[in-house]
């Protein structure tokens, strides 16, 4: 609403009050996005506001108008524009359980990584990126002047007509066919650096001469509001695969988790609400290696014979199957002093970190004392070479304990995979 050219009543109302103002706002947002694809809601809408204006100057009616109104839009906008998965969609989620579940018959490590592999997208698609600013090659980066190798004229007429640029940080570029119409369409790739560390995964459909935005979210007008997903580099264990299937393009989105890799099939043209999920679960067999490195001078060390003992059988307390974070803080895990300050850091570790996963908190027995333990992880990040990445923090408990740390080495091999239709969890709301 135009605040200078509020004439009636309610007009004035709303732009006298801040919260109404911001509903309007709210509301004027939610009906442009709509209109465009309910043409009809015209008349809907002008049939509401003759209900608004019913409430003149009481600010409590127009309060509850215009929230009745926002949840019709929202109930609306989600019927209209939200991808419901098909027929196709629950059969290649099939297709993959039963391909993973084979395969893991033959190497219960790694069986979603090569099924992901055999279905990846490799021909068809360029990649280009954007190019250092000659005069701050550190800091700047901006869209490629001239046409990148692989893109056709007619597409590089289509990128520059469409003018699209990354938001933050260095962008990159990929044009691949994800409707199968026979005209390649617009990955990008916007990392931002700095503390936020996160690919904010962005498509575009191919319409003519241009390039146009996978429709935002509801309520949005924003950019960063239409992301299909985002990648945290901040500690989680997530990536995204172009796969084919049944011959649709998928997005495959990973979002790890000590104990299970759970892999949404998103629609990378749609907007997505719960979608085919895959879900990989995994047990682990746990040990500490006797040699350890020393973290601080990065000399090799090796564990007393009674030390490796208490840290082995303190292992036996976790799950070898999936993350409790803390765990249970009704009990103490050592003996409690019968007085004195700190008893709480004798129920736990302590507060986490959000770039490692608790795994789980233990009593740790040494030489007759009682120590706190913690095995943490990187949300299941998991390699051929090491296995799964682990510590076992170690503390006496009291406020200024030292603390240790050791490795901790995990092999795992697959229990089950299951599918499920879910809402995407781990990025940026899709």
């Amino acid at each position: 609403m135009d605040c200078t050219k509020a004439a009636s009543a309610v007009e004035k109302t709303i732009c006298a009050h801040t919260g109404l103002y911001g509903l309007d706002t709210q509301m004027g947002s939610a009906y442009r996005s709509l209109v465009k694809v309910q043409p009809e809601l015209k008349t809907a809408q002008r049939a509401w506001l003759k209900i608004r204006d019913q409430c003149a100057e009481n600010v409590e009616c127009l309060d509850q108008r215009y929230r009745e109104r926002l949840q019709v839009l929202q109930k609306q906008w989600s019927e209209a524009v939200i991808y419901t998965p098909d027929d196709v969609d629950r059969l290649v989620s099939e297709d993959l359980r039963q391909a993973i579940q084979k395969a893991g018959t033959v190497d219960a490590e790694f069986p979603l990584e090569k099924i992901l592999d055999s279905l990846a997208v490799k021909t068809g698609t360029t990649d280009f990126s954007d190019v250092a600013d000659d005069d701050n090659a550190a800091d700047e980066y901006h869209f490629p002047k001239t046409i990148p190798a692989g893109v056709t004229p007619d597409e590089w007429k289509a990128l520059t007509a469409s003018k699209i640029r990354g938001e933050d940080g260095n962008s990159s570029y990929t044009l691949i066919d994800l409707d199968g119409d026979g005209l390649r369409d617009l990955v990008v790739d916007n990392y931002t650096g700095g503390t936020g560390l996160f690919s904010f995964i962005e498509t575009f459909r191919r319409s003519g001469d241009v390039f146009v935005r996978r429709t935002l979210a509801f309520d949005s007008e924003a950019n960063s509001d239409s992301a299909l997903l985002s990648l945290n580099d901040r500690g989680a264990n997530q990536s995204v695969s172009w796969i084919k299937a049944r011959g649709r393009i998928y997005a495959a989105y990973r979002n790890s988790y000590y104990g299970v890799d759970h892999l949404y099939l998103l629609a990378p043209l749609k907007l997505n609400g719960a979608v085919p999920t895959v879900s990989v679960n995994y047990r682990y067999k746990l040990s500490i290696p006797k040699t350890q490195k020393d973290e601080t001078s990065g000399a090799t060390v090796s564990l007393e014979a009674a030390l490796h003992k208490a840290l082995t059988q303190a292992l036996g307390s976790v799950n070898r199957t999936e993350a409790k974070d803390i765990g249970d803080q009704s009990h103490p895990l050592c003996p409690t002093p019968p007085s004195g300050e700190g008893d709480s850091t004798y129920y736990s570790y302590g507060p986490g970190h959000y770039s490692f996963e608790i795994v789980g908190d233990m009593p740790v027995m040494i030489d007759g004392q009682c120590y706190i333990g913690r095995m943490m992880d990187w949300f299941g990040g998991y390699n051929v070479e090491h296995g799964l990445h682990a510590q076992l923090l170690l503390r006496k408990p009291d406020p200024e304990g030292t603390e240790r740390s050791y490795q901790v080495n995990g092999r795992r091999r697959m229990t089950d995979v299951m599918t499920s239709i879910d809402k995407v969890e781990g990025d940026n709301g899709n």
